[in-house]
């Protein structure tokens, strides 16, 4: 730190001392605690705060009006239950309580020509087992079909259809989601998702899934499941898209009135702040106490939100202690990006230089 930026530095203390000597109740101010302890601290004795004069008057009919508090706002209604409103018919549901989910085959396997021939094959005796109502024989032969050829969206679609039947609709849910993985395209697993969902109550994921299934290849049966799940799954969306509508305007409120109380804050400080009020540093509108020519407001300088969160921090507190206790402790801190940037935005408030202070 150069010698002259040091002397500026020093003339800006210099400058508040002589402000609390002028005026000693700026010591009483809560942002000057730290330094009215340290003076106490020291042995000074820092006198009283001056009591203000009362002058007890009869408040005018208009001020009692004023003063009254406002009613307290009534209270908002209890929302209502959010499912209180949806009546859902729900008929074929089940719950299924089987979550051990069935045996995949390898994904990263490369298959042979001869390996779909197998798995076709097998898938051909698990087809007729299934249609001769022996589903546990049937479901053992995808199985095998699909350790052979873990890439065929349609083996794990075939056994999903089985698992339906068994009404087991986890693990058809598990098979046509993976069927889906492999193949997008294809409206079997679609369809027997779709009815999955809809053994479990799931009434939008039914519908998107019938809804796809009929899209890429219609089927009556897809087609018929839909309609079935159409009535329910409207009322869940409408229902959804309703309370999201009043969770919007809800938040539209909180946020209008977060603004509103903010705005009286800000009108109230600055009121204060125009008047001396206790959030300043010593109220003294219009310039120093004794009619220092071209000196700032200080009530302005201590009244920057950035100054005073700036004394608020523990280690720029101690830090102006110790340079108030000796100014030259000033170059401990040069090198100190906190208490340079307090000393700095305070000197830029004096004009850059120090007013009355030591020039080089």
């Amino acid at each position: 730190m150069s010698a002259e930026r040091m002397l500026q530095q020093i003339g800006l203390l210099q400058e508040f001392v002589k402000l609390c000597k002028g005026d000693p109740d700026i010591l009483h101010q809560k942002e000057l605690k730290f330094f009215k302890d340290w003076l106490e601290g020291m042995g000074a004795t820092v006198p009283p705060p001056t009591e203000p004069e009362e002058t007890p008057k009869q408040p005018k009919e208009e001020e009692k009006q004023e003063t009254k508090p406002e009613p307290a706002p009534a209270p908002e209604p209890e929302p209502e239950s959010e499912e209180s409103d949806l009546e859902l018919d729900n008929t074929g549901v089940i719950e299924d309580k089987d979550t051990e989910l069935p045996e995949d085959g390898d994904d990263s396997k490369e298959v042979t020509e001869e390996e779909m021939d197998s798995a076709n094959e097998m898938r051909g005796q698990a087809m007729a087992a299934f249609s001769e109502g022996n589903f546990d024989e049937a479901l053992k032969l995808f199985t095998e079909a699909i350790k052979i050829n873990p890439q065929s969206a349609l083996l794990y679609a075939k056994r999903a259809s089985i698992f339906v039947k068994q009404k087991k609709p986890n693990k058809a849910i598990h098979d046509c989601t993976k069927a889906i993985q492999l193949n997008p395209d294809s409206a079997q697993p679609y369809k027997w998702r779709g009815r999955a969902y809809q053994l479990l109550g799931k009434w939008e994921e039914a519908y998107h899934d019938l809804t796809m299934a009929t899209k890429l290849d219609f089927d009556d049966l897809a087609n018929e499941w839909l309609h079935e799940v159409t009535p329910n799954a409207k009322k869940i969306m409408e229902h959804n898209r309703k309370y999201e509508r009043k969770r919007e305007e809800k938040e539209i409120k909180a946020r209008k009135e977060r603004m509103r109380k903010a705005k009286e804050e800000y009108e109230r400080a600055k009121a204060s702040a125009s008047t001396g009020g206790a959030g300043g540093f010593g109220g003294f509108p219009g310039g120093f106490p004794g009619g220092m020519p071209g000196m700032p407001d200080l009530s302005n300088i201590m009244n920057d939100p950035e100054i005073v969160q700036a004394f608020s921090d523990p280690e720029v507190a101690a830090a102006f202690q110790d340079i108030s206790q000796n100014p030259q402790n000033m170059m401990k801190y040069q090198n100190n990006p906190k208490v340079q940037s307090l000393i700095n935005k305070m000197a830029a408030k004096f004009g850059g230089k120090p007013p009355g202070g030591p020039t080089m």
